[in-house]
């Protein structure tokens, strides 16, 4: 199993025991999140936006309030970041 696709189950099972993970925790798999996107985008050729509806920036701001994100918010924001890579690493396995 590749490193992308653990990452990926990672997100998924913090997804499903959101309610399990402190603050700290969510941020660590959001920030991780941000920085593989991003290396994925480059990768790939995607650019990213500095524009409001860039996922990057959507994990950005929920790492930044992850005092204030409730459970159901965390397990949203943590299977976005989740399908997002997923996306990335389909697109990559394909231009192999």
């Amino acid at each position: 199993m590749s490193l992308t696709t653990q990452f990926i189950a990672e997100l998924i099972r913090a997804a499903n025991e959101a309610d399990k993970l402190n603050p700290f925790e969510v941020k660590r798999l959001l920030n991780r999140s941000v920085a593989t996107i991003r290396d994925m985008r480059e990768q790939t050729g995607i650019p990213g936006s500095n524009r409001a509806k860039d996922v990057v920036i959507d994990l950005q701001v929920a790492a930044a309030r992850t005092d204030t994100l409730s459970t159901p918010e965390a397990r949203d924001v943590l299977l976005d970041a989740a399908d997002i890579i997923r996306t990335l690493k389909i697109i990559l396995d394909g231009k192999e």
